[in-house]
């Protein structure tokens, strides 16, 4: 039971710096277009671009996750991102662990 929790802690860690948000996508970019953009930064593990149920049509904002901080980095200090001439706009997600969110009663 304490490894199981171990690894879970773990793979926590390792999403917490990792992560890009991405928004003001434009509509005609998919999730393997946008991960062969971002591989030019480093390896990308994952594009996570969600798509709303009603329209068909995904949410123009995804998730992008690096192997390594650096890699995060080295798309962060790149300005501007263009794809099919639409600038993107980069955040980097800083996720927080269950102890450190706010409480509803905050």
């Amino acid at each position: 039971m304490a490894a199981a929790s171990a690894v879970r802690a773990a793979g926590r860690r390792s999403r917490q710096l990792f992560d890009i948000f991405v928004a003001e996508i434009p509509w005609t970019v998919s999730s393997k277009e946008l991960k062969e953009y971002f591989s030019q930064f480093g390896s990308v593990q994952r594009c996570q671009l969600p798509f709303d149920r009603n329209t068909g049509f995904h949410r123009r904002y995804c998730w992008i996750k690096f192997s390594t901080p650096e890699e995060v980095q080295n798309a962060l200090q790149k300005e501007p991102h263009i794809l099919e001439g639409s600038k993107l706009t980069l955040k980097q997600q800083i996720r927080r662990r269950h102890s450190q969110r706010r409480s509803p009663s905050e």
